[in-house]
């Protein structure tokens, strides 16, 4: 038998494997699943309309009920600098979350690659240890985080509540497990070879670390940093505790706003719908930014 006689059936049974493992994939059919997509998308666009017309109406325009502003206007986003101060919430946010994002990518990088790649006592541990601590929530800890801060400035004279560095280490505390258990799913796919064959060449371990494992995990060291920021952006807990007025945050300072709104004569709808606006501004365009690192960090780790 001649070997174009096999040569067909065999590429129409890889074609059949083909067809049923994308039918097999697709749990649903095309119109449903065009209907379901649809629906999703309306549910999350429409409020998101509503937020940006709002915005642009009168205040009397939103308490109205008016879904079409009769007459745009963006004096709503001048007055929310004075009425809500957010300049100064989004100035201290953009520092303490800044920091924690650069400093939890590094430092669970660091972390990640001496779990995976070193082996000594007590490392399943620690791995088991980073699990555990993100079912913690953050409410139990609020407590005990306030009195160890209260405790530092009372028995070594450091001001610790009410500071920007006492809000960076507290974020610092949550994010840093998060970020070390991305890097080190990520850096598991890593191959070894990399790094022997720098070290063939000469190379120190820091230099391999840096040269070589760094740029190779950029994605997920952007996603590790991105979940970090996002962390201490959308605070409101801790925030409100462990700042003072001219601490706070760009959360706290909408929180604030929002409040001080609720039982007057004409709340100013169309403010707080800009002033969400704006402090989501920053998270929209991180992600505009690093979209292409969020992917790749996303996806199944390692080097293909």
């Amino acid at each position: 038998m001649s070997t174009s006689a096999i040569a067909p059936p065999a590429r129409s049974r890889q074609a059949r494997r083909r067809t049923a493992a994308g039918e097999a994939h697709r749990l649903l059919p095309a119109p449903l699943l065009a209907i379901i997509t649809v629906g999703l998308c309306v549910l999350v666009l429409v409020p998101i309309l509503y937020i940006v017309l709002a915005s642009l109406n009168t205040d009397v325009g939103v308490a109205e009920g008016e879904f079409w502003p009769s007459s745009f206007s963006g004096e709503s986003y001048t007055k929310i600098w004075t009425t809500a101060g957010l300049s100064t919430g989004i100035l201290n946010s953009l520092l303490v979350c800044g920091l924690v994002a650069v400093a939890s990518a590094l430092l669970g990088t660091i972390t990640a690659y001496v779990l995976v790649r070193y082996t000594f006592v007590g490392r399943v541990t620690i791995l088991r240890g980073l699990v555990g601590l993100q079912s913690v929530p953050g409410t139990l800890m609020l407590l005990p985080v306030f009195v160890l801060f209260s405790s530092a400035g009372t028995y070594l004279g450091v001001t610790v509540i009410g500071t920007r560095w006492g809000l960076f280490v507290a974020y610092l505390t949550f994010a840093l497990p998060f970020s070390t258990w991305v890097m080190v799913t990520y850096l598991r796919g890593l191959p070894r070879e990399l790094e022997e064959a720098g070290r063939v060449d000469g190379a120190s371990t820091l230099t391999i670390l840096f040269r070589i494992i760094v740029p190779l995990s950029l994605p997920a060291i952007v996603v590790s940093g991105i979940f970090a920021f996002l962390l201490g952006w959308n605070d409101v807990l801790f925030a409100s505790v462990l700042t003072r007025p001219e601490t706070q945050t760009a959360a706290v300072a909408l929180q604030i706003f929002g409040t001080t709104q609720e039982g007057g004569a004409l709340p100013v709808y169309s403010q707080m719908m800009a002033a969400a606006l704006v402090c989501a501004a920053p998270v929209v365009l991180l992600y505009l930014l690093f979209q292409r690192y969020l992917v790749g960090g996303l996806t199944a780790g390692g080097v293909k």
